[in-house]
C-alpha cells in the first residue's frame, strides 16, 4: 500500500470529509462542526508531528520527550472528554499506573528495541489506547454514579462506606471499558487487520515479524487497560478521579 503526495490525495481528503459532513447535516447528528475541527486538526497535527518525528526517531531523549507530550495531550483529552478537566492529576496518574510498567516490559525484556524510531509508535499506540480505556470507563460509570445516585445514598444508608457504595453501583459497569479491546483481540487477522501489522508490512517486515509486533502490542493494550481502569476505579471509590458534580454529590 502507498498513498501518493499530491492532488488527489488532497481531493481523496476533501471528499472523504464532505461525505462525513453531508451524513450528519443528513441524518441531523450534530457533529459537523466536531468533524471539520477534527479534520482540520488531523491534517495540521500530523504534517507537524511528521516533521517533528523525523528528527526523533534518530535521537532516544528526543523520542522519549515527544512520548511525554503525547501522554500530556491524552491526559488533556480524556479528562476534556469525560467533562472533568479539574481531575487531570488523577487521571494522569490512573493512565501512568498502565503505561509505565507495559511500556517498562516491553522494552526491558528485549521484545523490542530502546531506540526512537520503536519508542514513538508503541508509546503512541499504548497512550492511545490507555486514553480509550479511561474516557470510556470515566463516560460509562460517572453515568451510572449519576443515574443511580438513589442505590448510592441508600448503600450508606445503611452504613456501607463510601468505597463499597460506589462498588455497588459500579459493579455491573467496571468491565465495559475493557470488553472492547478484548474482542479486537479474540477477533485480529479474521476480522481486522490493525496497524502494528501493516506497518511492518509496509515498512518490508515479513509476515512474521508483522504477526509478532502486533501480538506485542495487543497484549500491551490489554495490560494497560486493565491496570488504568480498575486504578480509575479505586481512585473514583475514594471520591477522587470524579467531576466536581459527583464529588459533591457523593459525599460520604
Amino acid at each position: 500500500m502507498t498513498v501518493n503526495f499530491g492532488w488527489g490525495l488532497g481531493v481523496a481528503l476533501v471528499v472523504l470529509t464532505g461525505l462525513v459532513v453531508a451524513v450528519s447535516i443528513g441524518f441531523r447528528l450534530k457533529l459537523t462542526r466536531d468533524v471539520l475541527i477534527a479534520a482540520f486538526r488531523a491534517t495540521v497535527q500530523l504534517a507537524l508531528v511528521s516533521l517533528i518525528i523525523a528528527g526523533a526517531v534518530q535521537n532516544v531523549w528526543l523520542a522519549i520527550g515527544f512520548a511525554l507530550v503525547m501522554f500530556a495531550v491524552a491526559v488533556r483529552t480524556t479528562t476534556t472528554r469525560v467533562k472533568a478537566p479539574e481531575t487531570w492529576p488523577w487521571a494522569a496518574l490512573a493512565m501512568a499506573a498502565g503505561v509505565l510498567p507495559v511500556l517498562a516490559i516491553i522494552f526491558l525484556s528485549g521484545a523490542s528495541p530502546f531506540t526512537g524510531a520503536a519508542i514513538i509508535p508503541i508509546a503512541g499506540i499504548i497512550i492511545g489506547n490507555t486514553m480509550n480505556g479511561h474516557t470510556l470507563m470515566g463516560r460509562r460509570c460517572f453515568a451510572a454514579l449519576r443515574d443511580d445516585i438513589d442505590t448510592y445514598e441508600a448503600a450508606l444508608a445503611i452504613g456501607l462506606p463510601r468505597r463499597q457504595a460506589v462498588a455497588l453501583v459500579l459493579e455491573p459497569h467496571r468491565t465495559e471499558a475493557l470488553i472492547p479491546n478484548i474482542d479486537t483481540t479474540k477477533t485480529v487477522g479474521l476480522v481486522t487487520l490493525p496497524g502494528a501489522f501493516v506497518g511492518v508490512l509496509l515498512g518490508g517486515g515479513s509476515a512474521i515479524q508483522a504477526g509478532a509486533a502486533q501480538l506485542l502490542v495487543l497484549f500491551g493494550i490489554m495490560a494497560t487497560q486493565f491496570l488504568t481502569v480498575n486504578v480509575a476505579l479505586w481512585l473514583v471509590g475514594r471520591g477522587k478521579d470524579l467531576p466536581e458534580d459527583l464529588r459533591t454529590r457523593l459525599r460520604p
